[in-house]
């Protein structure tokens, strides 16, 4: 049986209440979107206008760093040793190419481009954004420059690109001295972070390295300057808008004479060693040659890894600096000071005379220290013993003085101390002591030490820039004599020069023990027996010298120096030290020669051409200042 559905009667109050009360809800819902909307927007476009208005900005604004032109370096006479030559690259932005591989396949053959140079430009614009410039060859040839340019309007989007990189027309002639700039490094960033100069730095790629370019970096470099451009969504510049020029570096003038630097390079030759001309007065260096050395352009233009692995691994080291970081005993070169010292402690006087019998032995020991001269000098002063290098006096006189007195004078020379010289590449080399040998051996100091230290062998290592300030200061009669390779630096026509200390620092009690040993130096090169006499006996100027041959290995008792027999890396070092004119030193000029020999008959003609160079007249002079002459 089916039973009737009842109707239910709707309640249409109910319903429109209800409906009502859900559009009120919705109504309110969108009243307060609308409000938070409106909010926004007001917070967007009025309270933070400012805020996103700069942020508009950046990204429509780029700030470029402008790199500042690194300063010039001349020698004394105002030739140019370091200059900025233009460099032009061939480069391509990619995006406005029409067909890149037609068009590298045809400059392939037009400027034949290499393998390596194609792949390193694909591997680089891997890297790059299309619309940035990519490079695909540096340092275009002028004939390459011209034949691009003829033909540019076949390549769309391929330009060439001028800029300024660091060349040293002389080449490897000024290496040590120069130094040289290359890219910098990781390690020249932590650097420059630490000292916080991330900004200065700013689109540079270069820093100095070694030399005048790294001891005057902060001089050379300059301030850079700013460009701010439109760019556009892409990053593509569209203008320039403001332009602050950059401060370029100072440039220097230093007190090198460019045909005194060749003329040593030249006397020199394939030797090892180092030559030194510097003014006795001033200090000013007026050449220093380190020998061998290298192309630094080599380092400006990117050197190849089978390059510098060549200059790492030659026996001959040509990457280090003869003249700052070699050390060598100083040999006899030192007996003058020697002498000094002894006359003022009255360990001898200018009538002490000792017999040589060509050898000498500590007290109560059974040890023989040998004289070069096998029979002897026979009986000598103090002269004699300058002139003719009598080891034998002097054995004596540094048994008597001891090494705690010999130690602190020698260290007013400079021995044992940086020169002072305005490169960084320096070494302080040995100037023994007690304390030294306990430290660096664990041994007590011996009176045998000492012996040797008395003819500058031993313990005793010296560089040939500490050497020639020695000798200055000797010439200067105790002054101090600081060497220094700057003459001056400029900048929008205002020159500095700076100043130099030469005051009192070896004080004796008589004036006379200076010119005894000046005296005595001179009779070297002007006294028939006089070691140094064969190079300066026919000289037209007045000089005083000092020979120096310098053991590399030891010699056993009894037995013979043959130099035949011997490794040429293991015989004895030639050097020479020399002041002129005697009468007033204008320069004093130190030579050494790795494993050359003696030093009076090697290096002393060395020291004799090069100051024939310096003294020569006005009239004689000849110009040789063109790079490569």
């Amino acid at each position: 049986m089916v039973k009737n559905k009842r109707n239910s009667i709707r309640n249409h109050s109910a319903e429109s209440a209800l409906f009502m009360r859900r559009t009120i809800f919705v109504f309110f819902m969108i009243l307060l979107g609308v409000g938070i909307l409106v909010t926004n927007l007001y917070y967007l476009q009025i309270k933070s206008f400012d805020t996103y208005k700069t942020r508009s900005n950046a990204n429509r604004i780029s700030v470029q760093t402008v790199p500042p032109n690194r300063g010039l370096i001349y020698d004394r006479n105002g030739v140019i040793l370091a200059e900025n030559r233009p460099v032009y690259s061939l480069q391509v932005i990619v995006n406005k190419t029409n067909d890149l591989q037609n068009d590298l396949e045809r400059l392939t053959d037009l400027l034949n481009l290499t393998e390596d140079e194609l792949t390193d430009f694909k591997k680089n614009n891997n890297y790059s954004r299309s619309f940035k410039a990519v490079t695909i060859r540096n340092q275009l040839t002028p004939k390459e420059v011209a034949l691009f340019t003829v033909n540019q309007h076949l390549f769309k989007g391929f330009s060439i690109k001028a800029s300024l990189k660091r060349y040293y027309p002389y080449g490897d002639s000024f290496t040590h001295l120069l130094g040289y700039i290359a890219k910098i490094n990781s390690r020249d960033l932590e650097k420059i972070n630490e000292k916080g100069e991330r900004a200065r730095y700013q689109g540079t790629n270069y820093i100095g390295k070694l030399g005048i370019e790294k001891y005057y970096e902060d001089i050379l470099h300059g301030e850079p300057g700013q460009r701010q451009v439109e760019v556009d969504s892409w990053g593509k510049v569209i203008r320039t808008l403001s332009f602050t020029a950059p401060t370029p570096g100072k440039d220097l003038t230093l007190n090198v004479d460019v045909n005194l630097q060749l003329k040593a390079q030249e006397l020199l030759g394939d030797s090892r060693g180092s030559i030194i001309l510097m003014n006795a007065k001033t200090g000013a260096i007026l050449s220093l040659v380190s020998a061998p050395s290298y192309d630094p352009n080599l380092f400006v233009t990117g050197i190849s890894q089978k390059q510098y692995q060549a200059l790492l691994s030659s026996k001959d080291r040509p990457l280090i600096n003869r003249s700052t970081q070699g050390r060598y005993p100083p040999a006899s070169t030192i007996k003058p000071q020697m002498a000094l010292l002894a006359l003022n402690e009255k360990v001898i006087t200018e009538e002490t005379k000792i017999f040589d019998p060509g050898w000498w032995i500590v007290p109560n020991s059974k040890r023989r220290f040998r004289d070069w001269k096998r029979w002897g000098h026979g009986l000598v002063d103090v002269f004699h013993a300058i002139e003719q290098s009598c080891d034998t006096f002097f054995y004596d006189a540094a048994y008597k003085l001891g090494i705690d007195r010999i130690n602190p004078f020698m260290k007013l020379f400079g021995f044992g101390e940086y020169s002072g010289l305005d490169i960084a590449e320096e070494t302080k080399a040995i100037m023994p002591s007690r304390d030294w040998k306990r430290s660096r051996f664990n041994q007590p100091w011996y009176d045998g030490d000492t012996i040797s230290i008395g003819i500058g062998q031993g313990y005793w290592t010296v560089t040939p820039i500490q050497l020639t300030k020695a000798t200055a200061i000797l010439a200067r009669k105790g002054q101090n004599v600081e060497p220094h390779i700057l003459r001056s630096m400029t900048l929008g026509g205002k020159t500095e020069t700076p100043e130099h200390d030469n005051k009192q620092i070896v004080n004796l009690e008589k004036q006379r023990y200076w010119e005894i040993a000046l005296e005595a130096m001179q009779g070297v090169t002007s006294k028939k027996r006089g070691t140094g006499f064969k190079a300066f006996g026919d000289a037209e100027y007045t000089v005083a010298g000092k020979s120096g041959t310098a053991q590399v290995i030891n010699i056993k008792d009894g037995e013979r120096y043959d130099a035949s027999k011997i490794d040429e890396r293991h015989r004895d070092n030639a050097m020479f030290v020399a002041l002129a004119p005697f009468e007033s030193p204008e320069v004093v000029v130190s030579v050494v020669l790795e494993n050359a020999g003696g030093g009076s008959s090697n290096a002393a003609p060395i020291a004799r051409a090069l100051l024939d160079e310096y003294f020569k007249k006005p009239e004689e002079t000849t110009s040789n200042t063109t790079p490569g002459s």
